[in-house]
């Protein structure tokens, strides 16, 4: 028998749902508080009501699941906080599940759907993510979530909605054109003049589903069968706003208000596919003096390690390639095209890793780097990256030489 309690605590809403599943059979249960924030005086208490009621006892429980976010910092950090005390009390296993994929979920839409869903981040922004329906009730996620400007969220999907579409088909083959729209986050565009049913292809599901534990639960039981569990140790809120305030000094040099996201209105973070990678390779030729081949990338794709590019329209502006391990995730090849460096993109690309490694219990990021390249060293020295080591005689060099590799780590916060 299988037992799954799952706590979403990133909203206005606090709810807990107890799944059982014993062969067969999955019976879900739910608790639920709405219109209070914090949820600290509300949450344990819905757990033990719960758990009474269906006659099961902690030690019963299989795994715990918690609503990671993004949304409401202290809610987050409550529900998250919770899971690791259980976690770590009964040696229970944690999964971590995402707002904006427990929202997308409610849509249960049919293979080939895509589904954009949105939450509300307050001071006029929105959390945004786009996901593809595909065999099994199993979502795939096309868009990670972003933070951005409500009156501009319009723009994100008209901008990427072609992207999405193709890097759609390459999964499922047929695709439904019409993107559907689901979460309370699509009420704020009716404040800036917008309707969600006026976006071009766009069908508006339900502009007031919120995460719920329910999906949370069953979103974790896919997880628990593949085996895509952490420790309790490695779980941690999903937080997109890393700013929130100005300093004393900022608001002095003429910073008013909020800090506030900003929004490109072209670019697109995307998996990698195979058919990205003639523009891949025309990349990875022009930057690098020892180019990966075009069978390097195909054995990466096959082999399932985590890949990413990103895209400005149907240009490609950069990529990179990571092997996953259990302790840490091994960047294997990161290149942005010579006219948009310095322009985030391979900071963007190493935030999607980084989330990536996290949430797979991965205590930081590995990669090796040329002594001669100055400039990268500088930029992964500014991400958090420490030289642990020296790989002699380990990149090809000119005339048939050979040059030492640095070894680069970056430690996640709480992992060390």
């Amino acid at each position: 028998m299988t037992v799954l309690l799952a706590l979403e605590t990133s909203t206005q809403t606090c709810s807990v749902t107890l799944l059982i599943e014993q062969d067969a059979d999955v019976i879900l249960d739910q608790r639920a508080v709405t219109g209070s924030t914090g949820h600290a005086q509300h949450l344990l208490p819905l757990v033990d009501d719960l758990l009474k009621a269906n006659g099961i006892k902690k030690h019963d429980l299989t795994a715990v699941a918690f609503g990671q976010g993004p949304g409401a910092f202290t809610g987050l950090r409550l529900g998250c906080g919770v899971a690791q005390g259980l976690g770590m009390a009964l040696n229970l296993p944690l999964i971590p599940i995402g707002a904006l994929l427990a929202v997308a979920a409610a849509a249960e839409a049919e293979q080939g759907s895509l589904i954009v869903s949105a939450l509300d981040a307050r001071m006029d922004e929105m959390y945004v993510a786009a996901y593809l329906s595909a065999a099994d009730g199993q979502l795939i996620e096309l868009q990670p979530p972003v933070l951005v400007p409500a009156a501009d969220a319009h723009l994100l999907v008209a901008t990427r909605r072609e992207l999405w579409i193709r890097h759609a088909a390459l999964r499922v083959g047929s695709v439904d054109p019409a993107i559907q729209l689901i979460g309370e986050g699509w009420q704020l565009l009716a404040d800036h003049g917008h309707k969600a049913l006026g976006i071009s292809g766009c069908v508006l599901l339900n502009q007031h589903e919120l995460p719920h534990s329910d999906w949370v639960a069953r979103l974790a039981r896919q997880r628990l069968h593949k085996g895509q569990v952490i420790a309790p140790e490695h779980a941690a809120p999903l937080y997109l706003r890393d700013k929130v305030a100005f300093t004393t000094l900022e608001r002095a040099q003429g910073g008013g208000g909020n800090p506030r996201a900003s929004i490109r209105q072209n670019i697109s973070l995307l998996p990698m596919t195979s058919a990205d990678l003639v523009d891949v390779l025309e990349i990875e030729r022009a930057v690098q003096s020892f180019p990966w081949t075009e069978k390097n990338f195909e054995d990466s794709l096959e082999a399932g390690q985590a890949a990413w590019v990103v895209r400005d329209q149907n240009r490609l502006l950069g990529f990179c390639v990571a092997m996953e391990a259990p302790d840490l995730t091994h960047i294997l090849v990161v290149a942005v095209a010579k006219d948009a460096q310095r322009q985030g993109i391979a900071t963007m690309l190493l935030e999607q890793v980084s989330r990536d490694a996290r949430a797979k219990s991965a205590e930081g990021l590995l990669l090796e780097v040329r002594p001669s390249n100055v400039s990268a060293r500088a930029f992964y020295e500014r991400y958090g990256f420490e030289q642990i080591g020296i790989r002699h005689q380990y990149y090809p060099a000119g005339r048939d030489g050979r040059e030492d590799a640095l070894v680069l780590k970056k430690v996640f916060l709480g992992a060390e």
